[in-house]
């Protein structure tokens, strides 16, 4: 399919693909999360039976900070099927997170000086 520019007001002219659209459907167990089915278009809105259904599920976990949103990709072939391996992909979109935020504590950690004890430190 072709390809469509909208400049945006002084910006570099963006693409949007007409080969690429989806409609998201959106389906809640309100107790745990949702899943989104992104159904394949044409550009004129009728289904596109050529490419396959994608799966995407949210959730929220409570931090001490409050709660953090969780998304994660759901390799499915139908709604149920993505039902039943949200609770999986979920939790690998949360080990993912925090090993991300380990990381950046580290990186952060590692760009501290502390300086050695009993050493003096001048200040201006």
């Amino acid at each position: 399919m072709g390809e469509t520019e909208i400049p945006p007001d002084g910006e570099e002219p963006f693409r949007v693909d007409l080969g690429n659209l989806y409609r998201h459907e959106t389906y809640s167990d309100p107790g745990f999360g949702s899943v989104q089915a992104l159904r394949p278009v044409t550009p004129d809105g009728a289904d596109d039976p050529s490419r396959p259904v994608l799966y995407a599920g949210s959730a929220q976990i409570m931090t001490p900070r409050g709660p953090l949103p969780v998304q994660c990709d759901i390799p499915a072939s139908s709604l149920r099927e993505a039902f039943e391996r949200f609770p999986e992909a979920a939790e690998r979109a949360i080990q993912d997170l925090v090993s991300r935020v380990q990381e950046m504590e580290r990186e952060r950690a590692g760009g501290i000086v502390v300086p050695p004890p009993g050493s003096r430190i001048a200040l201006p």
